[in-house]
């Protein structure tokens, strides 16, 4: 791998705002680390939910977020620690690991517990108890703008997350000033494609089995309807890189 230039902004903490490590636009100068801070450099952690593991119920269980986030999203971290440990990839900003990685066969398995980690960060913000019902004014008229109504957009959601084959994602984005629904494979993400994620609906099975078994629909019927965090929509749309 070749040398990166340095660069000296800090690791965010955990927390509420800071939730996602990393900015969710896409970055379009990308720095790194020296040798030295790498060495030195915290590990990559599990976020705290943003609610308690049965704050979701019913539409997603205790235990489908004890799985969900206490096993499968802790592998990523976990894994992505140890893939990154001693390299150039060790201590950059979450996004900036996505990206780099990106499209390059050698990083593949950097990418994708990267990818996962970010992805993961990013779908229990989508997420809140009381959720869904009618957006912010504001995201409901660029809603209705790109869709013709709240309703469309939710089925239009909900047949992305239906109709991706095997494991993967549904996201609302904004496309520049446009908003749309897409759909990316496995660990793929909006970021790698300059798209800013507003919204990510989770479609791998360890999701949503263990509360809905092959009904993929249902589960994303039922997030759409009483889970579904507008807020955090909104905040997306007027964050800017």
């Amino acid at each position: 791998m070749h040398a990166f230039k340095q660069d000296d902004t800090p690791q965010p903490a955990p927390g509420r705002r800071n939730f996602l490590l990393g900015a969710p636009a896409l970055v379009l100068a990308l720095g790194s680390l020296s040798t030295s801070t790498r060495a030195t450099a915290a590990p990559y952690g599990l976020p705290p939910l943003p609610y308690a593991l049965d704050a979701l119920a019913p539409v997603l269980s205790a235990d489908t977020l004890a799985y969900h986030h206490g096993k499968h999203h802790k592998a990523y971290v976990d894994n992505l620690n140890r893939l990154t440990t001693g390299t150039d990839f060790a201590g950059l900003p979450l996004d900036e690991i996505v990206l780099r990685s990106a499209r390059h066969a050698t990083h593949a398995a950097v990418f994708n517990n990267a990818a996962q980690v970010w992805n993961h960060n990013f779908y229990w913000q989508s997420l809140r108890p009381q959720g869904g019902g009618e957006p912010p004014a504001e995201l409901k008229r660029r809603l209705e703008e790109a869709f013709g109504s709240v309703a469309a957009c939710k089925k239009e959601l909900a047949t992305a997350s239906a109709s991706q084959f095997g494991s993967g994602w549904a996201w609302l984005v904004a496309d520049g000033e446009r908003l749309r629904v897409v759909k990316t494979s496995n660990a793929d993400l909006p970021l790698t494609q300059g798209l800013r994620p507003l919204l990510a609906i989770d479609v791998w099975e360890h999701a949503y089995y263990i509360d809905y078994q092959n009904r993929r629909v249902d589960y994303a019927n039922a997030l759409l309807d009483r889970l579904i965090n507008w807020e955090f929509a909104l905040e997306n749309l007027h964050r800017r890189a």
